[in-house]
């Protein structure tokens, strides 16, 4: 094993027990950087949306967002983050809300790690919570999104889903032609509905038959990213797994992602404790 591996290595171990021991806090890596340069991407799960404190009010841009968190942890010399909320595969290289750059313009030739999380907007996220949450505010039993979805044979939304894959995979493609020597994460989406399919109406206005349909469409834009990430050489960092039993049904204090009703970030999107679990992946992942 090479005398980088084996910093990287216990650099991020440090990092990641310092990161549960602190919460918020991140506890302080001894070693020295193991990337020199780190440039994070991404959308509204990745700018930490609504979670304090907010720097950048037009992207709804956290600084206890997960990339300030793993950047805390790696202490790389340089750290630009130009997650936004709201940005989808385009915004990689158009500019977003006619006013922000494209977030490739921080990639530089020398850039030594990127995290990106991206695609959720592409289906989008937003549309299926506004088709699902009408229907499901008024009648608590059935499944009439699923049904809307799936009338006539297939599942639109579905191949929406896997319509992401191609765009992400010009998004890792942009990434390496710009920073050929990066290493690359892609990160995943994390719970949002039950994983045993279960709802918490009216809290979370969606129909009984719905939450488990709803649930696998996130599992299905997970698959997805991750067979892209692969295809590419890039790492996909899974989220999903970690944040099992934290859903947005879950108590203040144990729930990682909001609910309707939400304090703290933005509805339906994570919280605090949620942004750090996405820091514990991440971590884990730049040690393997």
């Amino acid at each position: 094993m090479s005398r980088r591996k084996i910093t990287g290595l216990l650099t991020a171990g440090i990092a990641a027990v310092g990161l549960v021991a602190g919460g918020l806090h991140i506890g302080s890596a001894t070693a020295a950087p193991y990337y020199p340069s780190y440039v994070a991407l991404g959308d509204s799960f990745s700018s930490a949306s609504g979670v304090p404190n907010q720097v950048d009010l037009l992207c709804t841009r956290s600084d206890h967002n997960y990339p300030s968190l793993v950047s805390k942890a790696v202490k790389p010399a340089t750290f630009t983050d130009v997650t936004c909320g709201a940005a989808v595969t385009a915004d990689m290289t158009g500019n977003q809300f006619a006013v922000v750059a494209p977030q490739f313009n921080a990639l530089k030739p020398d850039t030594a790690l990127v995290t990106v999380g991206i695609g959720g907007n592409d289906i989008p996220f937003a549309e299926i919570l506004a088709t699902c949450g009408l229907p499901g505010a008024l009648v608590p039993i059935g499944s009439p999104c699923k049904t809307l979805y799936t009338a006539g044979g297939g599942d639109r939304r579905a191949d929406k889903v896997k319509a992401v894959g191609p765009k992400v995979d010009g998004v890792l493609k942009g990434i390496k032609q710009r920073s050929p020597k990066a290493r690359v994460l892609l990160v995943g989406y994390p719970v949002i509905m039950p994983e045993n399919g279960s709802n918490c109406w009216p809290l979370v206005p969606i129909a009984s038959g719905d939450a488990p349909y709803l649930r696998d469409i996130t599992k299905l834009l997970n698959s997805v990213l991750s067979g892209v990430a692969a295809n590419n050489g890039a790492t996909f960092v899974d989220t999903y797994t970690s944040s099992i039993g934290h859903d947005v049904c879950q108590f203040p204090g144990v729930k990682w992602m909001e609910g309707v009703f939400a304090s703290g970030a933005l509805p339906v999107h994570p919280n605090a404790l949620g942004t750090q679990n996405q820091a514990r992946q991440v971590l884990a992942a730049l040690g393997g």
